[in-house]
């Protein structure tokens, strides 16, 4: 049972997340990833809860609720598997999955 959270401000900690998801159920889980380039917060984060039912009423209350001055955007996290591919382009950059070190083919 895991929440995707987009639009959050830089400012967010994971107590903050765990604070306002908290109203709504048990919160076993917060991740605020981290870019690897710059070293700062993504934007985005995700939270989980304890059952379907505290997810859905989160999701339901604060899917366009303003919180720190943003519009959050909240749903049901897809598996990793289910997301698409970044538009970021293959073959050059380090670190990001597709390109895998430069000079390769690109996968398209």
């Amino acid at each position: 049972m895991t929440i995707y959270v987009g639009n959050l401000s830089y400012a967010v900690t994971e107590d903050d997340l765990k604070d306002v998801f908290g109203e709504y159920g048990t919160v076993k889980k917060v991740q605020l990833p981290i870019d690897r380039e710059t070293q700062r917060k993504r934007g985005f984060g995700f939270v989980e809860m304890e059952t379907e039912e505290e997810e859905a009423k989160a999701i339901q209350e604060l899917d366009g609720a303003e919180w720190m001055e943003r519009a959050l955007k909240v749903n049901k996290a897809r598996p990793q598997e289910d997301r698409k591919p970044s538009s970021r382009g293959g073959g050059g950059g380090g670190g990001g999955g597709w390109g895998g070190g430069g000079g390769g083919k690109s996968r398209y």
